[in-house]
């Protein structure tokens, strides 16, 4: 049987969608698998990682017909990818194989049966479909997803809190030495929700995720989230666990405030940066009238200092950071001007954008 005959850019596309969540090794070696199932003129691929699970649906030609099995989804994108993007792919049945025709080319890869493919069972209790565009959603991951830990013993900082209610959506990462928080306006009232996405969750949907006009559709139940988006259906479990209450982090006192611009910020701490080590990544601000000094030193006693004038006129203060942090937020900011806000060498510092409260970046101070 001809599962699917298209041309090489059309089969490799559709497959990457839904393969991102693939690991070339697994304690399983069918989830290193992309389940195909045919019903008629319809292709469903699905992938899954018994946390995630990704499916899509297309027309790639072929017969008409019921057919499946899996395949082997990394080994199959290796293949398509050395293959000319107009050349004619076509995907045949064969014994515990499907065979791979391409011009004068020609590979047969092992199958697995598809009645030991794991798919994710879905909840039968989702909640209200919500609308959400989906730059809006890419753009608020985008702004926090730098802040969530890594393989945090606390769990439920491995990933993002996303909180739904009106027509507020709210994203908030943390790692428990930063927080970052955006939110957007939305024109539709939503339920009140919170949920924490797992980070894998969060990288797979950044990766497919577009900037056109399009809006994807979610809905949560108790231990998953789906979500719908151009022919990609999303389903994801949930971290369970209590979040940290981050409207208690992010500071409502500190006034010390300067306006300063954010290239001229991120270059002064790129190059401080290079006198740091692996082990020890502090950077030391002073902040005086009209100048922002920046300094750091390492174990080798070398030194970097630089200075920024700016527009201040408080108290001294002198405070230090793990480079890092700063570096990440600017990184991850496209406006011109950042505003920093302190309240002494101890307490923590908040960086938004000036006239804005849709982005708070809250950082702890280090010694130095």
């Amino acid at each position: 049987m001809i599962i699917s005959k298209a041309n090489q850019n059309v089969i490799l596309s559709t497959l990457q969608s839904v393969a991102g969540i693939v690991e070339r090794r697994n304690t399983m070696p069918i989830l290193g698998n992309v389940f195909i199932n045919k019903t008629g003129p319809v292709l469903q691929l699905t992938t899954s990682d018994l946390e995630v699970q990704i499916r899509t649906s297309a027309e790639l030609g072929g017969d008409d017909g019921n057919f499946s099995t899996t395949v082997g989804a990394r080994k199959l994108i290796d293949v398509l990818k050395t293959l000319p993007s107009d050349q004619t792919v076509t995907l045949e049945s064969g014994p515990d194989k499907i065979i791979l025709k391409a011009g004068k080319s020609r590979f047969s890869l092992a199958t697995l049966p598809s009645d030991d493919f794991p798919l994710v069972q879905e909840s039968a209790n989702f909640g209200p479909e919500f609308q959400v565009p989906e730059k809006t959603l890419k753009k608020l991951l985008h702004q926090v997803s730098f802040a969530m830990a890594v393989q945090d013993i606390r769990y439920y900082l491995n990933g993002i809190l996303l909180v739904a209610e009106g027509k507020k959506l709210a994203i908030v990462a943390t790692d428990g030495h930063r927080l970052a928080y955006a939110c957007a306006e939305l024109e539709i009232e939503m339920p009140k929700q919170e949920v924490i996405l797992p980070r894998k969750t969060v990288l797979e949907l950044q990766r497919l995720l577009g900037d056109g006009d399009g809006s994807l559709s979610i809905q949560f139940a108790s231990n998953q989230a789906r979500f719908n988006f151009r022919g990609l259906e999303f389903v994801s479990k949930l971290v369970e666990g209590k979040f940290p209450d981050y409207n208690r982090v992010i500071p409502k006192n500190h006034h010390h405030h300067i306006h300063i611009g954010r290239t001229a910020l991120l270059a002064s701490l790129q190059r401080a940066a290079i006198m740091t080590s692996e082990k020890f990544k502090g950077v030391r601000l002073n902040l005086e009238a009209n100048l922002l000094k920046v300094a750091t030193s390492n174990s080798e006693q070398e030194e970097a200092a630089d200075e920024i004038e700016i527009d201040y006129s408080g108290n001294d203060i002198e405070i230090g950071f793990n480079v890092t942090y700063l570096i990440d937020v600017l990184n991850n900011m496209d406006q011109e001007m950042v505003k920093v806000t302190l309240l002494d060498g101890n307490s923590s510092a908040l960086i938004t954008l000036p006239d804005s409260e849709d982005f708070k970046y809250v950082v702890m101070p280090m010694r130095i």
